[in-house]
């Protein structure tokens, strides 16, 4: 008869519990972008080390090497070639200038710290003086640092991306619901969907310019521009994805609707969202990176605050640090539309089960 290990059993579950625990968490290496780390730690558990280091080769090695070859290649050609700026900045000159830019945001929000402590103290002598009637608030009027202006793009592009999902995502449950009201929706969005965010920008400069007479209003009118503008580009992935996945929903589920003779709310909120919310993740994705790549080519053009239009500024400007800090700015834009996308593959991940990444 053969007898048991006791302790061999124990460390079996021990880990079995210890995998559990790396496929738990392996989800969450996915959606940031740090799928290497699981099959590190499967490796330093002990499974099947030989395979789990193919996949740290895959998954690590070969980006970082990628990285590096590239950096090396635009290190090398960079000083070869000449515009009317000086050579192309390189690596090392361009992570100067960050650095640069780094130091004048830490400086200027020092600056804005000292004069917003003394407006207070202003504020208060008059207070403790009996002249509260000349109490106000004085806005801090210096130039915006970098981080101002990634701030306020990113402000920017989330107000139209909300927008635009408040709007896409009921007309494209009622385009896949309805045959009609497919037909009647279906040509708009054939028209609209490919016009440029050249096209629109003049027309909605002119409309909130007619709307909004001056800025006192909740929203500067150059937000409120950059914004329309990004809703109107990026609202077609999200109605897109939205009517298709509504439209896709198994015809039993549709029919067990009707046996149970569900009302249109809850056929919608019981039925339809939980069936078609992948597709609608997909589309509010697509719509976020449509729309950050909008926002940018806008705030350039009609020279509203943001990272478009610190890019144009510098191009203007003509320095000899300018083309550095450009391709900081585009290297900006890339690693946030990036995280943007993370951001909504995080969601997309808790409130549904698909796989797709």
């Amino acid at each position: 008869m053969t007898t048991v290990d006791p302790t061999s059993l124990s460390t079996e579950a021990r880990r079995a519990r210890l995998f559990t625990r790396i496929n738990k968490f392996d989800g969450w290496f996915q959606v940031l972008g740090l799928a290497w780390i699981t099959p590190l730690l499967r490796a330093a558990a002990g499974d099947n080390p030989r395979g789990q280091l193919k996949e740290i080769w895959r998954l690590l090695a070969v980006p970082l090497i990628a990285i590096f070859a590239f950096l090396t290649l635009w290190g090398t050609l960079a000083p070869q070639v000449q515009t009317s700026l000086g050579a192309i900045p390189g690596p090392s000159q361009v992570w100067s200038e960050a650095v640069l830019l780094h130091q004048d945001a830490v400086a200027k929000a020092e600056k804005e710290a000292e004069f917003n402590d003394r407006v207070e103290q202003r504020n208060a002598k008059l207070i403790a003086a009996g002249k509260a009637d000349q109490v106000k608030e004085i806005p801090y009027t210096g130039a915006p640092s970098y981080y101002d202006q990634i701030w306020t793009s990113i402000q920017t592009v989330f107000f139209g991306f909300l927008i635009a999902a408040l709007v896409a995502i009921p007309l494209g449950i009622l385009a896949g619901l309805s045959p009609i009201a497919n037909a009647a929706i279906n040509p708009l969005v054939q028209i609209f969907k490919p016009v440029s965010p050249l096209a629109w920008l003049p027309i909605v400069t002119m409309v909130v310019s007619a709307l909004a007479a001056s800025n006192d209003g909740f929203f500067a009118k150059s937000f409120l521009v950059s914004a329309i503008t990004v809703t109107l580009c990026s609202l077609w992935p999200t109605l897109i994805n939205t009517a298709l996945g509504v439209a896709s929903i198994d015809k039993d589920l549709v029919n067990v609707s009707k046996v149970l003779k569900m009302n249109t709310y809850t056929k919608v909120t019981k039925l339809v969202l939980p069936s078609a919310l992948p597709l609608i993740f997909t589309g509010l994705r697509l719509s976020l990176g449509v729309g950050w790549m909008v926002l940018i080519a806008a705030e350039m053009l009609a020279q509203n605050p943001g990272l478009g239009k610190f890019v144009w500024d510098e191009f203007q400007n003509g320095s000899s640090s300018s083309l550095a800090k450009i391709i900081v700015a585009v290297l900006t834009i890339g690693i946030i539309g990036f995280l943007l996308d993370r951001v909504m593959f995080a969601l997309q991940s808790l409130f549904t089960f698909t796989n797709n990444r």
